[in-house]
């Protein structure tokens, strides 16, 4: 119990680290000023930071989700553990990149963080891809606009077909926690969202559009 609390703090503390914010200071890029949510993210550092600043936030959100996880996994004592405890293991990365203590808990959304939590379960990858699969469906196949709405369904789908395709109760419980948080993040920030709409490969045919205000 004591061991597993240590990687849970361990796995705040490394998802509380904002790369973005580093490599937006390294690369003297303003980041969060010149985007329109202000949100410390990999999609930010991309588009207002250049590739180098993209491309590192990238690595290190994922990594910094992976490696507490992964190595949890691997020398962590999982067989005598809580499967909410384990849980929390694998949803700490998540919550630290969303809500850092050090920053006043204004974090990112999460997203490359997640991905980074759920390779660290490695050998057992059904969670990541099931995640990836939505992802991909709602941008390319089932277009959803904009990122805030494919974001959000991405993550509720997923955390269906994980509670009804997954045994691993640890691994269910664990992506509730991360969407839980990642749900939470999108609903209270307060960047103005543009109507939702849905087209059948990205724009042939328009399968929904709503016309409430924005």
């Amino acid at each position: 119990m004591f061991e597993t609390t240590i990687f849970i703090c361990i796995g705040y503390l490394s998802g509380s680290v904002l790369y973005a914010r580093i490599f937006a200071r390294i690369f003297k890029k303003e980041i969060l000023e010149q985007s329109v949510d202000h949100n410390p993210g990999t999609a930010n550092a991309f588009i207002y930071g250049g590739f180098w600043c993209g491309i590192l936030t990238l690595i290190f959100d994922v990594l910094k989700g992976f490696i507490p996880v992964f190595l949890f996994m691997r020398y962590g004592t999982t067989d005598e553990t809580n499967p909410f405890f384990t849980a929390l293991v694998i949803a700490a990365p998540v919550i630290g990149h969303i809500f850092p203590l050090h920053y006043w808990f204004h974090g990112g959304k999460g997203i490359a963080v997640t991905f980074g939590s759920l390779a660290g379960l490695y050998p057992a990858l059904d969670a990541l891809f099931i995640l990836a699969f939505f992802f991909i469906i709602f941008s390319v196949v089932l277009t959803i606009t904009p990122h805030f709405y494919r974001t959000f369904f991405s993550y509720a789908v997923s955390f269906m077909a994980v509670f009804r395709s997954i045994e691993d109760p640890s691994v269910v419980l664990g992506f509730l926690v991360i969407t839980a948080a990642v749900l939470v993040r999108l609903l209270t920030s307060k960047e103005k969202r543009s109507r939702l709409e849905v087209k059948l490969f990205g724009g042939s045919h328009t399968l929904l559009r709503d016309r409430g205000r924005t």
